[in-house]
């Protein structure tokens, strides 16, 4: 009886950390000794063709900079990298049916009395962010992170999201050496 009780706080726990799960992804260039890179700035052109609010994109240019500084990098005029964004979102339509009645045989199934049941119909916007980072000299990508993850309405809690994404994201940056 016990277990009984538990299991619903235990499915929301789960189906609630499910929401903010954020997949990361990163690819870089091997050949690239990441260590001789200290300053780094934006690179305007790239972020200006963004197609995100521009609240969104002061949002994830001050998280890339918390980020980097916490790594000891500094902005600089005159850089070691330039640091590209890009986005994209996707936008998910989940639609579930559930037989009310009870039918033939066992459980829950067609009944000839009770029609259909009820359909839920939800929604959800799946977002990308991509951290591409520029060798300044060389005009050539050394490393790009991706993160993938649900998107919040809730402006309250789009900071803090847009937070974790990056973190999460610049976790991987430098690459780790094997």
């Amino acid at each position: 009886m016990k277990a009984i009780k538990t299991l619903p706080l235990l499915l929301l726990f789960i189906l609630g950390s499910c929401g903010s799960a954020v997949s990361v992804y990163s690819d870089y260039d091997k050949n690239v000794d990441f260590s001789q890179y200290k300053t780094y700035a934006f690179h305007k052109r790239g972020i200006d063709r963004v197609a995100i609010s521009d609240l969104d994109k002061k949002r994830i240019l001050h998280a890339i900079d918390l980020e980097l500084s916490n790594k000891g990098m500094t902005k600089s005029d005159t850089p070691d990298l330039l640091i590209n964004i890009f986005t994209k979102e996707r936008e998910h339509v989940d639609v579930n049916q559930y037989n009310t009645g009870w039918g033939y045989g066992w459980g829950y199934g067609w009944n000839p009395y009770l029609w259909g049941g009820q359909t839920y119909v939800s929604t959800s916007t799946e977002g990308t962010l991509y951290i591409d980072l520029i060798d300044a000299k060389k005009k050539e990508l050394i490393w790009e992170g991706e993160g993938v993850g649900y998107l919040t309405q809730n402006r309250s809690k789009k900071e803090g999201q847009i937070n974790e994404f990056v973190a999460k994201i610049l976790a991987q940056y430098p690459p780790m050496k094997k």
